[in-house]
């Protein structure tokens, strides 16, 4: 056995323990965690934005469904008028869906409002209580002094 197979050995060695260390640290579980839950999450929103939102969108503009909200840019065959985006994509039309931005400028306005109200909530949870005083101020000169003083060292009062 040569000095370069002894030395690549233990380098893998070495490597495997890095990865052990970075794998079970905290960091890489909590982003694991965070991803499972925010795929969770996304089909949480998802929901929100198309079978409750949307349709009181839809109800107060008058029973407007933004999925099937479109420009046709080009005709397909065979040519418009198409009720719906799915009978102009099956056609071949080349469409403008703002039906979709829409939709998604919704749900990113609510996704972005329920993580500020989550970070608020556990920026409260962990707010540690302020510390306290070591200093209080001179009765006579209104300068900080210890606490365990007996004299102001401004303006020598007895305290």
């Amino acid at each position: 056995m040569g000095a370069s197979s002894l030395s690549a050995k233990s380098k893998g060695t070495q490597m495997f323990k890095e990865f052990k260390e970075f794998a079970i640290k905290g960091n890489a579980m909590d982003l694991a965690v965070g991803l499972v839950i925010g795929a969770a999450f996304t089909a949480i929103v998802n929901s929100l934005v198309k079978d409750i939102m949307m349709p009181l969108v839809g109800a107060l503009l008058g029973s407007v469904d933004f999925v099937n909200r479109f420009f046709v840019l080009r005709e397909g065959l065979p040519a418009g008028p198409y009720a719906t985006l799915e009978a102009a994509t099956k056609a071949g039309a080349v469409t403008l869906n703002y039906g979709a931005f829409v939709n998604a400028v919704v749900t990113f306005v609510i996704v972005a409002f329920v993580l500020f109200l989550i970070v608020k909530a556990m920026n409260r949870l962990r707010r540690e209580p302020a510390p306290e005083p070591n200093t209080k101020e001179c009765p006579y000169c209104k300068s900080e002094i210890a606490l365990a003083a007996t004299k102001c060292p401004a303006c020598t009062s007895e305290v």
